[in-house]
Formats: structure tokens, C-alpha cells, sequence
């Protein structure tokens, strides 16, 4: 074995790695004879080898140095040496343990396996028989150390491509969402009166949807729908979006059909399908008197349910040409009188418990921060406002 490894150490650019270089070896036996037959047929196998008499001493030398293998005759009275291979475990797991003994018991040797031992080795034994076991020992330590070696480069690398998996996708998501919040401002430009009425809306929405306990990953698909709610206008003339007198019948009819063609745009874009429920409901009322579906209650969708609530404080709340915007006290009184009618009662009870002055800072917020690409993605990452 040991001319295998002069060969492979003398191959051009082959790796110098501890299983190519001479094997340590302990021999701790309290026999001298046993000692020096085991030493000399070792060290002429190419092996390095180091003797001793008795336990304390080779727990000595295995807490000072790196041993590959132990070969031990220093077995406890009636435990098949399960103590001393339990102690050089402790020590060192990496090393393999060949026990002689002159006990010939099945039971010590399966036990002793069972404790860690590679072999088992009776007295007397043949010398070249014994250097064969000990030569297969270092063997299965070899390819048991190169199997865990392998085990942990595998789990570093997945770890690794795992966590560059992550940041990819983050970037993306990130792109996807500064391309919403652009779609959503060029959006808002074609109305007369929105005035960045998207982004205080999904704001809103998505500081509403925490406080009702909504998971992050959930809020995020609310905040694509909230930003896209009036991706239908794009089908709309300018002139009507503009008109700030009352539609006429024919005019209000066209405007309805404004969720239906957005709705029909986003079911085609596999990341947006999970907003384009609320795109075709955001205007469904909660007593069924609203459109394009008629639907109420719980047929509606519940990010359109949470976003109706808040577009209603964020409407309240704005300067419209036929009135001055309310204050957010006089828009909760407001907002409670659609409760149940409107509204769905239960997401106005939980805007109303939350203070007001909670809902001035998200607006406010996101008046100062709108032209920050990544406002919306932090507030809706830690929609508690905890920044």
C-alpha cells in the first residue's frame, strides 16, 4: 500500500492530500513482543508507527497528536475494549480503531464493532494477515473521510447556489416592481385628479392587510393588484378620463369596462395572474351593488375587499375639483357609514381600531417617497413601518 502511495505522490500535478501521505499508527498493547512484531512489519509496509504500553498513555499521545489508526490489545476486563474505543472516539472520530486480542468471543467482536472498531484481530495472529487488515482499515477510513468530505463540499456548494438563487430572484422581483410603480405613475398621469393616487393607495392597502394579519407573500400580490387596478384605463379615451363633469350613460357604461380589459392584460402574464382577481373586482361593492360582477361579501376577493376600504380613506383624503379633501378623522366617520353597504364591515372595524395618526404617516410617506423606486417594496416587506 505504501509503494501505491509513492507512485500516486510522484504522478505531475497530482494533489498532495493526507490520504497520499505515510500513514500515523499507534500500536498500544501490553505486550512488548506483540509490540515490536506489529512496529516492525508496519514501519517495513512504509507506515509510521509509535507504541505503547498502556491506556493513559495512548490517550495521551492521541490528545497531542493525529494518529490515522489505533492498534490496541488494551482491552477492559469483560467489555471487549468498548470503553477504550468510546474514549478514542472522543478524542479523535476521525480515527480508526483495530483491536487484537486473544478473546475469541463473537459477541466482544460485534460488540466492539458496534463501539466503532473497523476489524477485529485474534492472537496469534500472521504478521502479513495482520498488515493485510490493517492496510483495508486505513482503507475504509480513507473513502469514509472522502464520502464526508464530499457530503459537506455538496452542502456548501447547494448552500451556495441556493443563496445565489435567492439574490437573482430578488433582483428580479425588485426590477418587476419598479417597472409596476412606473406603469402605475404613467397610469395615474392619464387622470385629471389622481395625483399618485396609486402609491398612497397600495400603501395603504398593504399597512391594512398586516394589521389583518396577512402574510408577507400575500401582501405582495395585493400590492401588484393595487398597483395595476387601473391598468384597464389604458382603453379608455383620454377625454373621458379627463372630464371632470358627470358621465352621461354611454360614458359610464364605457368606464365600467375598465376592469374586465385589464383583467383580460394581467391573465396573460403568468407573475401577475395572482393580481388580476382584484384588477377585475376592485370596483365590486360588499351589497352587491357594484360592477363589473355584482358579486358581494366573501364573493368578492379579499385583496379587492381590503383595497376597496382603503381607496376609500385615500379618495377621502385627496383634493378633488367638487370638494376639499376631509381629514382622516372626518373620513373614518365616513368610511364607518359605508360599513356593510360599500364595505366589507369587519376590514372597516380594523382600519377604525388603528389610530389615525398611523394612517397620516403612511400617506405622508408616501407623498415624500413616491419618486424612491424601492418605497412601496420596503413599506410592503415591513408593512408594520418599522424601517
Amino acid at each position: 500500500m505504501s509503494m501505491e502511495r509513492e507512485s500516486l505522490e510522484q504522478i505531475p500535478g497530482a494533489p498532495v492530500v493526507p490520504a497520499l501521505l505515510p500513514a500515523q499508527i499507534l500500536i498500544a498493547d501490553g505486550d512488548a513482543v506483540v509490540r515490536d512484531i506489529v512496529a516492525r512489519k508496519l514501519t517495513g509496509r512504509g507506515y509510521l508507527c509509535e507504541c505503547c504500553e498502556n491506556e493513559q498513555t495512548a490517550l495521551a499521545l492521541l490528545s497531542g497528536k493525529r494518529f490515522d489508526l489505533v492498534l490496541t490489545g488494551l482491552l477492559s476486563t469483560g467489555t471487549g475494549g468498548g470503553d477504550l474505543i468510546k474514549k478514542i472516539m472522543q478524542i479523535c472520530p476521525d480515527t480508526a480503531v483495530v483491536l487484537l486480542t486473544s478473546v475469541i468471543d463473537i459477541d466482544v467482536a460485534v460488540n466492539s464493532l458496534k463501539d466503532g472498531a473497523y476489524d477485529y484481530i485474534t492472537k496469534p495472529f500472521n504478521p502479513e494477515e495482520m498488515s493485510i487488515r490493517v492496510s483495508r482499515a486505513l482503507e475504509k477510513r480513507r473513502l469514509l473521510l472522502e464520502n464526508e468530505s464530499y457530503q459537506r463540499t455538496l452542502e456548501e456548494q447547494v448552500s451556495s447556489r441556493t443563496q445565489q438563487l435567492k439574490e437573482a430572484l430578488g433582483i428580479l422581483e425588485q426590477t418587476y416592481h419598479s417597472t409596476l410603480v412606473a406603469l402605475s405613475k404613467a397610469l395615474d398621469s392619464r387622470d385629471a385628479d389622481a395625483d399618485n393616487h396609486s402609491l398612497r393607495v397600495t400603501a395603504l392597502t398593504a399597512r391594512l392587510a398586516h394589521h389583518l394579519g396577512i402574510g408577507p407573500a400575500d401582501i405582495r400580490v395585493m400590492v401588484k393588484g393595487v398597483l395595476l387596478h387601473d391598468l384597464g384605463k389604458i382603453g379608455i379615451p383620454d377625454e373621458l378620463l379627463r372630464k371632470t363633469g358627470p358621465l352621461s350613460e354611454a360614458e359610464e357604461q364605457r368606464m365600467h369596462k375598465h376592469p374586465d380589459i385589464g383583467y383580460q392584460i394581467l391573465t396573460s402574464i403568468k407573475f401577475l395572474k395572482g393580481a388580476a382577481a382584484m384588477v377585475l373586482q376592485h370596483h365590486e361593492r360588499y351589497d352587491g351593488s357594484g360592477y363589473p360582477g355584482h358579486l358581494k361579501g366573501d364573493e368578492i376577493d379579499l385583496g379587492a375587499r381590503i383595497f376597496a376600504v382603503a381607496d376609500a380613506l385615500a379618495n377621502l383624503t385627496s383634493n378633488r375639483p367638487w370638494r376639499s379633501a376631509l381629514s382622516f378623522e372626518e373620513a373614518c366617520r365616513e368610511i364607518e357609514k359605508m360599513s356593510g353597504t360599500r364595505l366589507d364591515p369587519a376590514i372597516v372595524k380594523k382600519l377604525l381600531s388603528v389610530p389615525v395618526s398611523e394612517w397620516e404617516t403612511v400617506c405622508r410617506e408616501a407623498a415624500s417617497n413616491g419618486n424612491k423606486a424601492g418605497f412601496l417594496r420596503r413599506d410592503t416587506d415591513s408593512p408594520s413601518g418599522t424601517h
